[in-house]
């Protein structure tokens, strides 16, 4: 069970500033990573630090939500960063979030040696979205900054689109269903990779239902924000070798 958020005040600051800030997820964060994908992926090929460009908007951008967030908790004191998820569990998990817990696992362990072959790597870049593959880091440098942005977005993207966003959709509708909550935390979190198309709307949305059962089934958002860093830190073992070439030709 998700915990409950309550103390926001009705049409209060806190309210206003949450509500907001929940629009934006739903409405303006698809728009403003498409705008900033376009522009990365116009730069590539001519531009040598067009990725470490968009990494580091990334950041300032996750991060920056991620504070307003904490405004939000000091404009409303009865409103700690536990309702938000950030807590250890309070009980036995839901049996089914373990189980998938450990699948998720063997997912990341078999996906990881998967990609450090050359052959499956080479098929999985080719597979691939152009969108996903031209965020892989080429460089030493490229790497250190995507690594900063994969533990970003298992934290941030976490306690915004699992623990914000949902702790708001539950203080105004405190009845809703659990599975409206993983259906809920999914397309959201599917609708801000639209710069990834359709197929990667799906794919996100299906990874957004996942781990917001893992949250709901554990109580925590400690373990997807895990597993969600796990998930985007695998890119780093990526061959560059295998990875197409940057430029209109690419």
């Amino acid at each position: 069970m998700i915990p409950a958020i309550d103390g926001l005040g009705a049409f209060g600051p806190a309210a206003v500033a949450a509500c907001l800030i929940v629009a934006y997820l739903i409405v303006g964060e698809p728009v403003v990573g498409r705008v900033l994908h376009r522009r990365f992926e116009a730069a590539l090929g001519h531009d040598p630090d067009a990725r470490i460009w968009l990494y580091q908007r990334l950041l300032v951008l996750e991060w920056g939500l991620a504070v307003l967030v904490g405004g939000v908790v000091l404009l409303a004191p009865s409103v700690g960063w536990t309702e938000l998820g950030l807590r250890l569990p309070d009980r036995a998990p839901n049996a089914v979030a373990i189980v998938l817990a450990v699948l998720v696992i063997v997912f990341l362990v078999m996906s990881t040696r998967a990609v450090r072959r050359p052959t499956d790597a080479a098929r999985l870049a080719g597979a691939a979205p152009q969108a996903i593959i031209a965020l892989v880091p080429r460089t030493p440098v490229e790497r250190r900054w995507f690594g900063l942005v994969a533990l970003t977005a298992g934290v941030s993207e976490e306690l915004l689109y699992r623990g914000f966003l949902l702790a708001v959709v539950l203080a105004i509708a405190p009845d809703i269903p659990d599975l409206g909550l993983v259906v809920l935390g999914g397309v959201a979190f599917g609708l801000a990779h639209l710069y990834q198309g359709r197929g990667g709307v799906v794919t996100t949305s299906v990874l957004g239902a996942l781990l917001t059962f893992l949250y709901v089934g554990t109580g925590t958002l400690l373990v997807p924000m895990l597993v969600h860093a796990a998930i985007d830190l695998r890119i780093l073992w990526v061959p560059v070798r295998v990875l197409p070439p940057d430029g209109p030709d690419r």
